[in-house]
């Protein structure tokens, strides 16, 4: 049995080189993964660009920030949070510079998602959609950081129009409220201009039937959409809660 000894040993020490050998190669390639590199300066992308403010404004974005609908922020689908850019409006001229906070917009046809801030800087609210030129910049040098930078905002203080009762659905599903469907453009239009100086998002969509449709609010959930029926039937005479249509684009007539 003595003379076994050597060799059984020999063979244990073997299989210990051969385990550390094989997790060596193992922690190898199981690297961690590298961020994502930096957007480069110059970069130029063109497109349509949209808006978002409430019910949004207080709720967390994509890169964990509070969103608050009154700085200079927007979203992108790809472009690294922190990343600056200017946006110009090509219909005017107007630029403004905002920083890259959330993810979006997931429309087909568009490349950005302004604050309310932004959109107001560069004359889009009334249109709700501009074509614009995004080009990546440099941060400004002295960058006051936004207010959600420095402090969250407390879910019992959110300017959020809906307040959710406990076991409410809080789900973004996709509602918006209907205020009126006209064979007529020009009355859908008129209605479209007033509930707009109300409630901002108010906007008309060609339906079937030759019909257009003015909705206001944009992917509320359930219950978001119908308080805010209730709001738009004391200006408009009638409200109804809908799906919002999918992949839709503001579709503004022209009043013949």
């Amino acid at each position: 049995m003595s003379r076994l000894r050597g060799p059984v040993h020999a063979g244990f020490a073997l299989l210990a080189i051969l385990i550390i050998s094989v997790s060596g190669c193992g922690r190898h390639y199981t690297r961690a993964k590298s961020p994502a590199a930096p957007a480069r300066i110059g970069t130029i992308e063109t497109g349509v660009a949209s808006w978002y403010g409430i019910p949004y404004h207080g709720r967390r974005a994509a890169s964990g920030e509070v969103f608050d609908m009154n700085a200079a922020t927007a979203a992108h689908r790809k472009l690294p949070f922190q990343t600056w850019v200017e946006v110009t409006n090509l219909s005017n001229g107007k630029s403004t510079g905002v920083r890259i906070t959330d993810r979006g917009p997931f429309v087909r046809g568009r490349i950005i998602d302004l604050s309310q801030a932004a959109a107001r800087d560069i004359d889009m609210l009334r249109s709700g959609t501009a074509r614009v030129r995004v080009r990546v910049i440099a941060p400004p040098k002295e960058v006051a950081h936004e207010r959600q930078d420095r402090q969250a905002v407390p879910a019992a203080t959110s300017t959020a129009p809906a307040v959710h009762a406990p076991g409410a659905s809080v789900a973004m599903d996709g509602y918006a409220v209907q205020a009126g469907a006209f064979a007529d453009a020009n009355r859908a239009e008129s209605l479209r201009a007033n509930l707009e100086a109300i409630f901002m998002d108010a906007r008309v969509l060609a339906g079937d039937r030759n019909l257009w449709r003015v909705l206001v609010g944009r992917e509320l959930t359930l219950d978001q959409a119908n308080e805010l029926s209730m709001r738009v039937r004391k200006e408009a005479g009638a409200a109804v809660v809908v799906r919002e249509p999918e992949h839709s684009t503001p579709d503004t007539p022209t009043p013949k």
